[in-house]
């Protein structure tokens, strides 16, 4: 097993299961929506993207055929989706939700009204580490010439999926993107929904 495989390994676990041991350590001091916007998330990602790049169900390749045997015996198909599921609703969804919240300086309210400049750092958060990820992690799986299935989050599928930028002979493709284009918004818009009964009468400053 090579570094960069068993680097994949230890990332995809960790950011997976972390954020679970840290919501059932800090439960009794988290506001009551935490949990529900995980388990809104954890849905929303597998069944909008994962499940789909995982299996390749329509137009892509499975994600045995796109990686190495390693991958696969540590990485087995049936869980990878639930894995990624599991670190997009954890690290990323409420790992960026707890930015917004140090950004605006542990306010709660940001959780109850819209705010553009909170939701700029969600966004950022959320279409950064997905760069990142597919340019350092997953860069070979996700490379030219391995097709990944249309999704429900991702449209175009690949049949629309250009180039967006190369570095160091690792390639950025659209498809990838496309999904935490569209769910930050909606994650927002559902932790103020759940919020929407609260305490707080505000107006917003930005």
């Amino acid at each position: 097993m090579s570094f960069e495989e068993l680097r994949v390994i230890i990332i995809v676990y960790v950011s997976a299961l972390l954020p679970i041991y840290l919501l059932i350590k800090n439960r009794s001091i988290l506001p009551d929506w935490v949990p529900g916007i995980y388990f809104v998330a954890l849905i929303a990602c597998a069944l909008g993207w994962e499940l789909w790049f995982t299996y390749g169900w329509i137009g892509g390749d499975s994600v045995d055929i796109r990686r190495s045997a390693n991958l696969n015996q540590w990485l087995p198909m049936h869980i990878n989706w639930l894995m990624n599921s599991l670190a997009d609703a954890g690290t990323i969804t409420l790992g960026g939700l707890w930015l917004m919240w140090i950004y605006a300086k542990r306010d709660y309210k940001i959780f109850t009204y819209w705010s553009w400049s909170a939701f700029s750092v969600f966004m950022l958060w959320c279409i950064g580490q997905n760069i990142l990820v597919e340019m350092f992690l997953y860069h070979d799986q996700l490379a030219e010439g391995k097709d990944l299935s249309w999704a429900p989050l991702s449209p175009a599928g690949s049949y629309f999926n250009p180039l967006l930028f190369e570095f160091n002979e690792r390639s950025l493709m659209l498809q990838t993107q496309i999904p935490w284009l569209i769910l930050p918004a909606l994650i927002y818009k559902t932790v103020i929904f759940m919020n929407k009964k609260g305490s707080y009468e505000m107006t917003p400053e930005d």
